[in-house]
């Protein structure tokens, strides 16, 4: 299917042209995901990236897919979106990041292009966004830095099933009453919590700063 597509073509079968560094945060890099390796070229790219692999872990993320030919007036153009979004759990998107100063300023020059892409992703059943710092960064990026290394570090069973059932036990449960409820030793049953969030098996509102008042939902 299209969403696992790793090789970048345009929309007549060429290989899709890498396109100039924006004046932004020239910042090139690469992103390990569960789902493979994600190219970056600026740090807004960077932070989506990181925001959409922690809001989805199946997400898998192409930079750069697609160098799709239109025409604007009397001039032939082409343009290349910033990534590819494909997901197990939902519609496909193709994506364009851009500080909202600069799509604002551009607006004229950018919206034909913006409008062939979402003509293309259309026609093979996903959707096309623009998205600025203003959907990526805040609490859930912050969070999603802190929490993303976390999946992976070592989970102590026992303690974990302990704090789940201080969770279920408490009425009203929060971050900190969890805590103060344990009594295993503090710092090994808050790196517990922190890793039990991490992992999606303690729920707290990821899109606001975690705190000792944050509750825990059921």
């Amino acid at each position: 299917m299209f969403q696992d597509r790793r090789k970048s073509f345009s929309q007549n079968g060429t290989a899709a042209r890498r396109i100039p560094l924006s004046h932004r945060s020239h910042i090139i890099g690469f992103q390990p995901l569960p789902t493979g390796i994600t190219e970056h070229e600026s740090a807004l790219e960077r932070d989506f990236v990181t925001v959409t692999s922690f809001v989805d872990p199946t997400a898998s993320i192409t930079s750069q897919p697609v160098t799709i030919d239109f025409v604007d007036g009397d001039t032939h153009r082409r343009y290349t979106p910033d990534f590819f979004v494909g997901s197990r759990t939902r519609s496909p998107e193709l994506i364009e990041i851009k500080y909202q100063t600069d799509l604002q300023a551009n607006w004229a020059r950018l919206a034909p292009g913006f409008e062939a892409a979402r003509a293309w992703a259309r026609e093979r059943h996903a959707t096309f966004r623009v998205v600025t710092e203003r959907e990526v960064r805040g609490p859930l990026l912050e969070n999603a830095k802190r929490l993303l290394p976390l999946r992976r570090a070592p989970l102590d069973a026992v303690l974990a099933e302990r704090v789940l059932a201080a969770a279920r036990s408490i009425e009203s449960p929060t971050f900190g009453k969890v805590l103060a409820a344990l009594p295993e030793n503090r710092r090994a049953a808050l790196a517990t919590m922190w890793r039990l969030i991490a992992r999606g098996t303690l729920r707290v509102e990821l899109s606001a700063a975690i705190t000792f008042d944050s509750r825990i939902l059921s």
